[in-house]
């Protein structure tokens, strides 16, 4: 999921601290997320997704 994030963050033109602030997580954490150290809990997956435009299953699941 990690790597779906930073992903999807970099086509929309995010950067770490802008997406971070914007979901009211810390940079530390959303590192931590984008390395794979971290599962995120479903509401903070929730909001990263309404900020990216996409949807939370994007965002988890990899195309098949």
């Amino acid at each position: 999921m990690g790597r779906r994030v930073r992903a999807f963050r970099k086509l929309k033109g995010y950067t770490q601290q802008e997406l971070a602030d914007s979901v009211g997580i810390s940079l530390a954490v959303l590192g931590a997320v984008e390395r794979g150290n971290r599962r995120l809990e479903d509401k903070i997956l929730n909001k990263i997704a309404d900020v990216l435009g996409v949807s939370a299953e994007e965002l988890a699941n990899p195309s098949p």
